[in-house]
């Protein structure tokens, strides 16, 4: 289950979302989505970084029936790359969410050996999805 936070006017799919944290997770996430602005708050004072971002993800203690943690999602962000890389913003939406439940689970890119990246491309081809944040930036 995905409780949801949404300080925002975007409409979110909730039944897509589901479907895939059902493909890799048995346990509640929380998802927040809001503005650049409060997003800037959230990463200065939890990563010490000033700036807005796209995707931030709160991995909880592994604990049983503990959630997996929190996902903030910036929709500024979303309408931003969504409409730089022609696609909608519902499959930019669950590219940053899935991009974010991943690290929830454990995966870390900036430090891995390309195991994120295949995941993510994996979970992009079984959702339909168009390249992801990883993908994208590949050279």
């Amino acid at each position: 289950m995905i409780d949801i936070d949404n300080q925002t006017t975007y409409t979110i799919n909730e039944k897509f979302l589901d479907s895939i944290v059902c493909s890799l997770s048995h346990k509640d996430i929380e998802l927040i989505v809001t503005s650049n602005e409060a997003i800037q708050e959230i990463n200065k004072a939890y990563r010490g970084i000033d700036k807005a971002t796209d995707v931030l993800s709160f991995p909880y203690e592994d604990m049983p029936m503990a959630p997996l943690g929190s996902i903030v999602i910036s929709i500024d962000y979303v309408k931003q790359k969504a409409d730089e890389f022609g696609h909608s913003c519902d499959d930019e939406f669950a590219l940053m969410f899935i991009h974010g439940l991943l690290h929830l689970l454990g995966y870390d890119h900036e430090c891995d050996n390309g195991e994120m990246r295949q995941k993510e491309k994996a979970l992009i081809e079984a959702f339909s999805l168009p390249k992801s944040l990883i993908v994208r930036t590949e050279g």
